[in-house]
């Protein structure tokens, strides 16, 4: 089986979906893909017309400072809002606690930090977590594109009945915890034994 490879148009797409809220530079985006800068241009003022001009696409392609990202078209405002409201009502999922956990023991955290980790995309997520008062912005990484730090809420630790961060249950292996090969379950198990333990004490 033959691999087709991507053309240059759904590159740039790729990355701009991947960058989530963050968004990612003219500069980035080139250095990436290995593009000059004015076929980046051209490549991304094609696709915002693309966007613009298909009324079956949800996006918008926005751009500040240079700075481009993805975005859902004003008209499904409701509709999206719905989406984070309705999950209020019930357990956190499992990609959601996986998510909550990494942000508890790695704090502050950016989006693509969580990612890596995980090895999925973590926007959506995220979103969900900040909709319910778990998580929240902590300042931007000192670092191009100046991407949002994420960290724990003091609803977190009433959510987990925590009085500080101090009382989460230890990872398996402290020593590991900056390794790349960490995976979200590692956090996710840890937190879980905590949930557990608050169980049994109610």
């Amino acid at each position: 089986m033959t691999s087709t490879k991507p053309t240059n148009q759904a590159q740039i797409e790729g990355l701009l979906f991947i960058s989530g809220d963050e968004g990612i530079t003219l500069g980035d985006l080139a250095k990436v893909t290995g593009f000059m800068k004015p076929a980046v241009l051209s490549i991304l003022q094609q696709l915002k017309k693309k966007y613009d001009q298909d009324p079956s696409s949800a996006f918008v392609l926005l751009e500040s400072d240079q700075t481009y990202r993805l975005a859902t078209k004003h008209e499904l405002a409701p509709v999206i809002k719905h989406y984070f409201e309705v999950p209020l009502t019930v357990p956190l999922t499992k990609a959601l606690l996986e998510v909550l956990a990494i942000v508890a023991y790695k704090q502050p955290i950016t989006r693509l930090e969580i990612d890596d980790i995980r090895g999925v995309q973590s926007s959506g997520s995220l979103q969900k977590l900040m909709v319910r008062g778990l998580v929240d912005t902590a300042g931007r990484l000192d670092a191009p594109g100046r991407p949002f730090l994420y960290a724990t809420t003091p609803a977190f630790l009433n959510y987990f009945g925590l009085s500080s961060l101090k009382e989460l249950p230890p990872l398996p292996d402290q020593a590991d915890l900056d390794s790349a090969e960490m995976s979200g379950d590692l956090f996710l198990e840890a937190l879980q034994a905590r949930e557990e333990q608050q169980r049994k004490e109610n």
